[in-house]
């Protein structure tokens, strides 16, 4: 089973990935990567030596190509998951929320396409944890109005 964990914070060092809730108009933005048939949440690892918040900026527009945008963290959160990643063991990452002004024509990454939905779509990606980071940004009154 799948576990997930929200924390004001952690050592800097343990936060690996970042996700990112974003709206454009007042609608989500989700991405369909090329070689799946599911939609996930704007999001990736953090490279080595990268900073979390050009780690979230980075990949916000890889994923979606914005270009012009305001983007603030909402919290820590953790996945413990029995598979086999990260051995079992609990994996950190940061849960942001970016509110998207302007995107690029085009995508230059393995997202295929973006779309803008009122809520998640039924298949997503990561099933048992992006509806719960959506819950926990909701519950901190994060994205109620852009």
């Amino acid at each position: 089973m799948t576990e997930i964990k929200f924390y004001e914070n952690v050592a800097d060092e343990l936060l690996k990935f970042v996700v990112i809730i974003s709206k454009t108009q007042n609608k989500y933005v989700f991405c369909k990567h090329k070689n799946r048939d599911t939609w996930e949440i704007p999001g990736g690892h953090r490279e080595s030596g990268e900073n979390i918040m050009d780690a979230a900026k980075r990949e916000l527009y890889e994923e979606t190509g914005a270009l012009e945008f305001t983007i603030k963290p909402v919290c820590v959160y953790s996945v413990t998951a029995p598979d086999n990643y990260n051995n079992g063991e609990e994996s950190f990452g940061m849960l942001f929320f970016a509110d998207i002004k302007h995107f690029e024509k085009e995508l230059h990454s393995e997202i295929e396409r973006i779309v803008l939905m009122d809520e998640l779509p039924k298949k997503l990606t990561y099933p048992n944890i992006q509806p719960h980071l959506m819950e926990e940004a909701k519950k901190r009154g994060i994205f109620m109005k852009c």
